[in-house]
Protein backbone atom coordinates (compact mmCIF):
# COMPACT_ATOMS: atom_id res chain seq x y z
CA UNK A 1 0.00 0.00 0.00
CA UNK A 2 2.76 2.44 0.95
CA UNK A 3 4.69 1.68 -2.25
CA UNK A 4 1.52 2.12 -4.31
CA UNK A 5 0.64 5.47 -2.75
CA UNK A 6 4.19 6.80 -3.08
CA UNK A 7 4.30 5.57 -6.66
CA UNK A 8 1.14 7.53 -7.51
CA UNK A 9 2.28 10.66 -5.68
CA UNK A 10 5.74 10.59 -7.29
CA UNK A 11 4.19 9.92 -10.72
CA UNK A 12 2.03 13.02 -10.31
CA UNK A 13 4.99 15.10 -9.08
CA UNK A 14 7.17 14.05 -12.02
CA UNK A 15 4.40 14.66 -14.52
CA UNK A 16 3.64 18.12 -13.08
CA UNK A 17 7.35 18.99 -13.19
CA UNK A 18 7.43 17.96 -16.86
CA UNK A 19 4.31 20.02 -17.56
CA UNK A 20 5.79 23.06 -15.78
CA UNK A 21 9.03 22.71 -17.74
CA UNK A 22 7.15 22.23 -21.01
CA UNK A 23 5.00 25.33 -20.47
CA UNK A 24 8.09 27.37 -19.62
CA UNK A 25 9.79 26.21 -22.82
CA UNK A 26 6.75 27.18 -24.88
CA UNK A 27 7.06 30.74 -23.61
CA UNK A 28 10.82 31.16 -23.94
CA UNK A 29 12.14 28.91 -26.73
CA UNK A 30 12.79 31.66 -29.26
CA UNK A 31 14.29 33.98 -26.63
CA UNK A 32 16.70 31.29 -25.43
CA UNK A 33 17.90 30.84 -29.02
CA UNK A 34 19.15 34.42 -29.02
CA UNK A 35 21.77 33.57 -26.38
CA UNK A 36 21.58 37.25 -25.47
CA UNK A 37 22.27 39.04 -22.19
CA UNK A 38 19.68 41.82 -22.41
CA UNK A 39 16.98 43.44 -24.47
CA UNK A 40 16.47 47.20 -24.75
CA UNK A 41 12.87 48.44 -24.75
CA UNK A 42 11.22 51.78 -24.10
CA UNK A 43 10.93 52.58 -20.40
CA UNK A 44 7.14 52.96 -20.52
CA UNK A 45 6.65 49.54 -22.15
CA UNK A 46 6.50 47.74 -18.78
CA UNK A 47 9.02 45.17 -20.06
CA UNK A 48 6.65 44.12 -22.88
CA UNK A 49 8.16 43.95 -26.35
CA UNK A 50 4.82 44.43 -28.10
CA UNK A 51 4.21 47.65 -26.11
CA UNK A 52 7.63 49.09 -26.93
CA UNK A 53 8.28 51.32 -29.93
CA UNK A 54 11.78 52.48 -30.89
CA UNK A 55 13.05 54.25 -33.96
CA UNK A 56 16.20 53.01 -35.65
CA UNK A 57 18.06 56.26 -34.95
CA UNK A 58 17.94 55.47 -31.21
CA UNK A 59 19.99 52.32 -31.80
CA UNK A 60 23.02 54.63 -31.88
CA UNK A 61 22.37 55.39 -28.19
CA UNK A 62 22.99 51.74 -27.29
CA UNK A 63 26.50 50.59 -26.44
CA UNK A 64 26.95 46.82 -26.76
CA UNK A 65 29.35 44.30 -28.25
CA UNK A 66 26.63 42.78 -30.47
CA UNK A 67 23.20 44.19 -31.29
CA UNK A 68 20.19 42.95 -33.25
CA UNK A 69 17.04 44.94 -33.93
CA UNK A 70 13.67 43.22 -33.67
CA UNK A 71 10.03 43.95 -34.31
CA UNK A 72 7.22 41.80 -32.94
CA UNK A 73 3.47 41.52 -33.48
CA UNK A 74 0.88 38.84 -32.69
CA UNK A 75 -1.63 37.60 -35.26
CA UNK A 76 -3.74 34.66 -36.34
CA UNK A 77 -2.34 33.04 -39.48
CA UNK A 78 -4.23 30.58 -41.65
CA UNK A 79 -4.33 28.87 -45.01
CA UNK A 80 -8.10 28.46 -45.05
CA UNK A 81 -8.24 24.95 -43.63
CA UNK A 82 -5.78 25.59 -40.82
CA UNK A 83 -5.34 28.46 -38.40
CA UNK A 84 -2.88 29.18 -35.63
CA UNK A 85 -1.94 32.01 -33.30
CA UNK A 86 1.52 33.21 -34.29
CA UNK A 87 4.10 35.77 -33.22
CA UNK A 88 5.76 37.55 -36.14
CA UNK A 89 9.38 38.65 -35.67
CA UNK A 90 10.90 41.24 -37.98
CA UNK A 91 14.70 40.84 -38.03
CA UNK A 92 17.80 41.44 -40.13
CA UNK A 93 19.09 38.11 -41.43
CA UNK A 94 22.73 39.16 -41.04
CA UNK A 95 22.39 39.66 -37.25
CA UNK A 96 22.92 37.09 -34.53
CA UNK A 97 19.25 36.42 -33.71
CA UNK A 98 18.70 35.00 -37.19
CA UNK A 99 17.54 31.39 -36.62
CA UNK A 100 19.14 28.36 -38.21
CA UNK A 101 16.94 26.93 -40.96
CA UNK A 102 16.34 23.20 -40.48
CA UNK A 103 14.28 22.73 -43.64
CA UNK A 104 13.78 24.88 -46.72
CA UNK A 105 15.43 28.24 -47.40
CA UNK A 106 16.14 31.59 -45.75
CA UNK A 107 13.70 34.41 -46.55
CA UNK A 108 15.04 36.54 -49.40
CA UNK A 109 12.00 38.29 -50.87
CA UNK A 110 9.14 40.40 -49.57
CA UNK A 111 6.61 38.58 -47.35
CA UNK A 112 8.67 35.39 -47.12
CA UNK A 113 8.96 33.89 -43.64
CA UNK A 114 10.70 31.10 -41.78
CA UNK A 115 8.22 29.28 -39.54
CA UNK A 116 8.55 27.44 -36.26
CA UNK A 117 8.46 23.66 -36.66
CA UNK A 118 5.49 23.75 -34.26
CA UNK A 119 3.46 24.91 -37.28
CA UNK A 120 4.82 22.01 -39.30
CA UNK A 121 3.46 19.64 -36.65
CA UNK A 122 0.06 21.33 -37.07
CA UNK A 123 0.09 20.53 -40.80
CA UNK A 124 1.55 23.69 -42.35
CA UNK A 125 4.03 23.16 -45.19
CA UNK A 126 6.68 25.01 -47.15
CA UNK A 127 4.97 27.03 -49.86
CA UNK A 128 1.81 27.65 -47.84
CA UNK A 129 0.42 31.16 -48.16
CA UNK A 130 -0.66 32.57 -44.82
CA UNK A 131 -3.43 35.14 -44.48
CA UNK A 132 -3.35 37.19 -41.32
CA UNK A 133 -6.18 38.37 -39.11
CA UNK A 134 -4.61 41.79 -38.56
CA UNK A 135 -3.39 42.58 -42.07
CA UNK A 136 -4.11 42.28 -45.77
CA UNK A 137 -0.58 41.00 -46.35
CA UNK A 138 -0.10 37.36 -47.42
CA UNK A 139 3.02 35.62 -46.11
CA UNK A 140 4.70 32.61 -47.71
CA UNK A 141 6.49 29.93 -45.71
CA UNK A 142 9.90 29.25 -47.29
CA UNK A 143 11.54 27.34 -44.44
CA UNK A 144 11.25 25.91 -40.95
CA UNK A 145 13.36 26.29 -37.82
CA UNK A 146 13.29 24.36 -34.56
CA UNK A 147 12.51 25.53 -31.02
CA UNK A 148 10.88 28.79 -32.01
CA UNK A 149 7.91 29.69 -29.84
CA UNK A 150 7.35 32.98 -28.05
CA UNK A 151 4.79 33.32 -25.27
CA UNK A 152 3.38 29.92 -26.33
CA UNK A 153 2.85 31.01 -29.97
CA UNK A 154 4.87 29.66 -32.93
CA UNK A 155 7.15 32.31 -34.43
CA UNK A 156 7.29 33.50 -38.03
CA UNK A 157 10.61 35.18 -38.92
CA UNK A 158 10.66 37.71 -41.74
CA UNK A 159 12.62 40.82 -42.63
CA UNK A 160 11.86 44.20 -41.05
CA UNK A 161 10.06 45.46 -44.16
CA UNK A 162 7.65 42.50 -44.01
CA UNK A 163 7.02 43.11 -40.31
CA UNK A 164 6.30 46.80 -40.91
CA UNK A 165 3.85 46.06 -43.74
CA UNK A 166 2.00 43.59 -41.52
CA UNK A 167 1.90 45.99 -38.58
CA UNK A 168 1.29 49.33 -40.27
CA UNK A 169 -0.36 48.39 -43.58
CA UNK A 170 -0.52 51.38 -45.92
CA UNK A 171 1.43 53.46 -43.39
CA UNK A 172 4.43 51.09 -43.55
CA UNK A 173 6.57 53.52 -45.55
CA UNK A 174 6.03 56.26 -42.97
CA UNK A 175 6.98 53.86 -40.18
CA UNK A 176 9.92 52.12 -41.86
CA UNK A 177 12.21 53.23 -39.02
CA UNK A 178 9.99 51.68 -36.34
CA UNK A 179 11.05 48.58 -34.36
CA UNK A 180 10.08 47.17 -30.97
CA UNK A 181 13.43 46.48 -29.32
CA UNK A 182 17.13 45.81 -29.58
CA UNK A 183 18.57 42.47 -28.46
CA UNK A 184 22.12 42.79 -27.16
CA UNK A 185 25.10 40.72 -26.11
CA UNK A 186 27.44 42.54 -23.80
CA UNK A 187 29.67 41.99 -20.80
CA UNK A 188 28.59 45.21 -19.08
CA UNK A 189 24.79 45.25 -18.75
CA UNK A 190 24.83 48.41 -16.63
CA UNK A 191 26.04 50.77 -19.36
CA UNK A 192 24.03 49.67 -22.39
CA UNK A 193 21.59 52.53 -22.92
CA UNK A 194 22.63 56.18 -23.14
CA UNK A 195 19.03 57.33 -23.62
CA UNK A 196 16.74 58.00 -20.64
CA UNK A 197 13.69 56.83 -22.59
CA UNK A 198 15.21 53.36 -23.09
CA UNK A 199 15.49 50.58 -20.53
CA UNK A 200 17.93 47.67 -20.58
CA UNK A 201 16.28 44.49 -19.27
CA UNK A 202 18.15 41.29 -18.48
CA UNK A 203 16.85 38.35 -20.49
CA UNK A 204 15.65 36.33 -17.47
CA UNK A 205 13.75 39.37 -16.16
CA UNK A 206 12.22 39.89 -19.60
CA UNK A 207 11.10 36.25 -19.75
CA UNK A 208 9.58 36.36 -16.26
CA UNK A 209 7.60 39.42 -17.37
CA UNK A 210 5.91 37.57 -20.24
CA UNK A 211 2.14 37.34 -19.70
CA UNK A 212 1.25 34.22 -17.71
CA UNK A 213 4.82 32.90 -17.45
CA UNK A 214 5.37 33.50 -13.72
CA UNK A 215 1.77 32.65 -12.81
CA UNK A 216 1.91 29.27 -14.56
CA UNK A 217 5.25 28.39 -12.97
CA UNK A 218 4.17 29.38 -9.45
CA UNK A 219 0.86 27.49 -9.72
CA UNK A 220 2.44 24.22 -10.82
CA UNK A 221 5.36 24.53 -8.39
CA UNK A 222 2.99 25.11 -5.46
CA UNK A 223 1.07 21.98 -6.46
CA UNK A 224 4.34 20.03 -6.40
CA UNK A 225 5.28 21.43 -2.98
CA UNK A 226 1.88 20.51 -1.57
CA UNK A 227 2.34 16.98 -2.88
CA UNK A 228 5.59 16.74 -0.92
CA UNK A 229 3.69 17.55 2.25
CA UNK A 230 0.85 15.19 1.36
CA UNK A 231 3.26 12.31 0.78
CA UNK A 232 4.88 12.90 4.18
CA UNK A 233 1.47 12.85 5.91
CA UNK A 234 0.36 9.70 4.07
CA UNK A 235 3.53 7.82 4.96
CA UNK A 236 3.31 9.00 8.57
CA UNK A 237 -0.28 7.76 8.92
CA UNK A 238 0.42 4.38 7.33
CA UNK A 239 3.52 3.71 9.40
CA UNK A 240 1.88 4.94 12.60
CA UNK A 241 -1.03 2.54 12.10
CA UNK A 242 1.37 -0.33 11.41
CA UNK A 243 3.39 0.57 14.50
CA UNK A 244 0.32 0.70 16.73
CA UNK A 245 -0.76 -2.72 15.46
CA UNK A 246 2.67 -4.14 16.39
CA UNK A 247 3.14 -2.50 19.79
CA UNK A 248 3.17 -5.86 21.58
CA UNK A 249 5.79 -7.21 19.17
CA UNK A 250 8.00 -4.17 19.70
CA UNK A 251 7.50 -4.59 23.46
CA UNK A 252 8.77 -8.19 23.29
CA UNK A 253 11.76 -7.11 21.19
CA UNK A 254 12.64 -4.35 23.66
CA UNK A 255 12.26 -6.82 26.55
CA UNK A 256 14.77 -9.05 24.80
CA UNK A 257 17.28 -6.22 24.91
CA UNK A 258 16.93 -4.82 21.42
CA UNK A 259 17.69 -1.11 21.66
CA UNK A 260 15.53 1.80 20.60
CA UNK A 261 18.30 2.87 18.23
CA UNK A 262 18.24 -0.46 16.40
CA UNK A 263 14.44 -0.45 16.09
CA UNK A 264 14.47 3.17 14.93
CA UNK A 265 17.11 2.46 12.29
CA UNK A 266 15.10 -0.53 11.10
CA UNK A 267 11.95 1.57 10.63
CA UNK A 268 13.91 4.29 8.81
CA UNK A 269 15.64 1.72 6.58
CA UNK A 270 12.35 0.03 5.69
CA UNK A 271 10.76 3.40 4.93
CA UNK A 272 13.70 4.30 2.70
CA UNK A 273 13.33 1.07 0.73
CA UNK A 274 9.57 1.48 0.35
CA UNK A 275 9.94 5.12 -0.73
CA UNK A 276 12.81 4.36 -3.13
CA UNK A 277 10.84 1.59 -4.84
CA UNK A 278 7.69 3.73 -5.11
CA UNK A 279 9.59 6.75 -6.45
CA UNK A 280 11.53 4.62 -8.95
CA UNK A 281 8.33 3.09 -10.32
CA UNK A 282 6.70 6.55 -10.52
CA UNK A 283 9.80 7.88 -12.31
CA UNK A 284 9.62 5.12 -14.91
CA UNK A 285 5.87 5.53 -15.46
CA UNK A 286 6.25 9.29 -15.96
CA UNK A 287 8.93 8.83 -18.62
CA UNK A 288 6.85 6.11 -20.28
CA UNK A 289 3.78 8.35 -20.33
CA UNK A 290 5.81 11.20 -21.82
CA UNK A 291 6.97 8.97 -24.67
CA UNK A 292 3.37 8.35 -25.80
CA UNK A 293 1.89 11.82 -25.29
CA UNK A 294 0.96 13.79 -28.44
CA UNK A 295 3.08 16.82 -29.32
CA UNK A 296 0.15 19.09 -28.43
CA UNK A 297 0.74 18.30 -24.73
CA UNK A 298 3.61 20.58 -23.60
CA UNK A 299 5.51 18.11 -21.41
CA UNK A 300 9.31 18.27 -21.28
CA UNK A 301 11.08 16.21 -18.63
CA UNK A 302 14.27 17.54 -17.09
CA UNK A 303 16.09 14.54 -15.61
CA UNK A 304 18.08 16.56 -13.08
CA UNK A 305 14.93 18.22 -11.73
CA UNK A 306 13.16 14.86 -11.59
CA UNK A 307 16.06 13.29 -9.67
CA UNK A 308 16.01 16.18 -7.18
CA UNK A 309 12.25 15.82 -6.70
CA UNK A 310 12.68 12.05 -6.29
CA UNK A 311 15.24 12.56 -3.53
CA UNK A 312 12.97 15.11 -1.84
CA UNK A 313 10.08 12.62 -1.91
CA UNK A 314 12.27 9.97 -0.26
CA UNK A 315 13.43 12.46 2.38
CA UNK A 316 9.90 13.62 3.25
CA UNK A 317 8.78 9.98 3.46
CA UNK A 318 11.56 9.32 5.97
CA UNK A 319 10.51 12.45 7.87
CA UNK A 320 7.00 11.02 7.99
CA UNK A 321 8.42 7.89 9.64
CA UNK A 322 9.69 9.95 12.58
CA UNK A 323 6.27 9.74 14.27
CA UNK A 324 6.48 5.96 14.26
CA UNK A 325 10.01 6.10 15.66
CA UNK A 326 8.84 8.33 18.51
CA UNK A 327 6.03 5.89 19.24
CA UNK A 328 8.48 2.97 19.36
CA UNK A 329 10.82 4.87 21.72
CA UNK A 330 7.93 5.53 24.16
CA UNK A 331 6.80 1.88 24.29
CA UNK A 332 7.02 0.38 27.80
CA UNK A 333 7.88 -3.34 27.36
CA UNK A 334 5.95 -4.42 30.48
CA UNK A 335 2.78 -2.55 29.51
CA UNK A 336 3.03 -3.66 25.89
CA UNK A 337 3.41 -7.35 26.79
CA UNK A 338 0.78 -7.16 29.49
CA UNK A 339 -1.64 -5.46 27.11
Amino acid sequence: MIIGVLMLVSYLVFFLSGLANGLQNMNRESVDKWEATSIVLTEESDKSMSQSSITLDKVNDIDAKEMAVIGQINAVAGTGDQKSNVSIFGINKDEFIMPKVTEGDVFSNDNEVIASDALKEEGFEIGDELRLSSSDEVLTIVGFTDKARFNAAPVLYGDLATFQRVKFGEAAEANKESINGVVVRTDDTSAISQNDSLESIEIETFIRSLPGYTEQSLTLNFMIYFLFGISAVIVAIFLYVLTVQKISMFGVMKAQGISNGYLSRSVIAQTFLLAAIGVAVGFGLALLTGAFLPSAVPVAFDLITMLIYGLVLIVVAIMGAVFSVLTIVRIDPLKAIGG
